[in-house]
C-alpha cells in the first residue's frame, strides 16, 4: 500500500517521489506488492505527492527519483528510459470543459486544476498556438460545477476528470451544455503524435551514493511496469473502492487509454511539446533531453 516502504532516514536507499493516482498504478506494482516489494525496499524509499511537486522535490534534493510531468524536466534531471505515462489518442483523464456558446477561440477564463504542470502547458499550447487565444487561467479546486460557475472553461486532471466523465449528465444539468475536449486527442489531432504526461526522472549524482547502477534502476522500473500490466485485474479490484467509476471503466482506461512504453514517438512528443511551450512562453527552453 502507498507509504508502506517509506523511511527517509536510511541514506543507502534512493528516495522516490511517486504519485498516488490511478494511471501510475501499474508502474508502482512491484513497489507495493510482494514478492518484489521487500526486495525493492532495500534500495528505495517511497513517498507519495502531487505530480506538480515531484520535480520540486528532485531539484531541491529532497528526492532522488520522481515520476514527473514533462513540463518539469530540466537539464539537471535525467530521463530514465523505458517507462512513461502517455496516450496514443484519447486519454480520458485530461479534460477541458468549455461552456457553450464559448469555443477554443472565444474562452476568456479557464478554471484550472493545478495537479499537473504538463496538462496546463498542453492547454496553454492548445489555446495560444493552435487557437490564437490567450485566456486567463485561474487556479481552482477540481470540482467541475463550481469551476464552470465562475469561468468559461475548466481543466480537470487525473481521477477528477475520470469521475467527471461518469457524471456528465449531472454536470450539464447544473451548468448547461458543454464541449468535452480530451486534451490528448486534441494534441494527437494537431501533431499526429502521442500525448505524453510524465516520465521517471532521476538526479544522476544520487545513484552512486545509493549503490545503484543505471542498468539496475532501468530494470527495476521496467519490470515493475511489466508486472503491473500483467495484474490489471487486481489493480481494478484495488481501485474500485477508491474511485467513483465502474470497474469496467477503470480496466478500459488502464488497458486502452494509457500507454506505458517510452518509445520514439513519445520522445518526439516531449521534444515538440517543449519547443511549442517555449514558443508560446509557457515554459523555458529545454535545448536537449538528458537520459540516464
Amino acid at each position: 500500500m502507498p507509504g508502506a516502504a517509506s523511511n527517509n532516514k536510511n541514506p543507502a536507499r534512493l528516495r522516490v517521489a511517486a504519485i498516488d493516482f490511478l494511471n501510475p498504478a501499474p508502474l508502482m506494482w512491484d513497489f507495493e506488492h510482494p514478492p518484489r516489494a521487500a526486495q525493492l525496499a532495500e534500495h528505495y524509499t517511497l513517498h507519495y505527492t502531487q505530480p506538480s511537486l515531484c520535480a520540486d522535490e528532485l531539484l531541491a534534493a529532497r528526492a532522488d527519483l520522481g515520476l514527473i510531468p514533462i513540463a518539469s524536466l530540466t537539464p539537471d534531471l535525467a530521463i530514465v528510459p523505458g517507462t512513461v505515462i502517455a496516450s496514443l489518442d484519447h486519454v480520458r483523464s485530461i479534460l477541458l470543459l468549455i461552456k457553450e456558446p464559448f469555443t477554443l477561440e472565444t474562452v476568456r477564463t479557464v478554471a484550472a486544476d493545478t495537479a499537473s504542470r504538463s496538462s496546463l502547458a498542453y492547454a496553454e499550447i492548445l489555446f495560444r498556438k493552435f487557437s490564437g487565444n490567450h485566456p486567463e487561467f485561474v487556479p481552482a479546486p477540481a470540482d467541475p460545477v463550481a469551476m464552470l460557475a465562475n469561468a468559461d472553461a475548466a481543466i480537470l486532471i487525473g481521477d477528477p476528470a475520470l469521475i467527471a466523465h461518469e457524471s456528465r449528465s449531472a454536470v450539464e444539468a447544473a451548468i448547461g451544455p458543454c464541449h468535452w475536449l480530451d486534451l490528448a486527442h486534441e494534441w494527437r489531432a494537431r501533431t499526429g503524435l502521442p500525448w505524453v504526461a510524465a516520465v521517471w526522472a532521476v538526479r544522476p549524482e544520487a545513484l552512486p551514493a545509493n549503490s545503484l547502477t543505471p542498468a539496475q534502476l532501468i530494470e527495476d522500473l521496467s519490470v515493475s511496469r511489466d508486472h503491473g500490466l500483467q495484474n490489471i485485474d487486481r489493480i481494478v479490484s484495488d481501485w474500485t473502492p477508491r474511485i467513483s467509476i465502474p470497474p469496467a471503466t477503470i480496466e478500459d482506461y488502464l488497458r486502452r487509454n494509457i500507454h506505458y512504453t517510452l518509445d520514439p514517438g513519445c520522445l518526439q512528443t516531449i521534444r515538440l511539446f517543449r519547443q511549442y511551450a517555449a514558443e508560446v512562453e509557457v515554459l523555458p527552453p529545454l535545448p536537449a533531453l538528458r537520459f540516464l
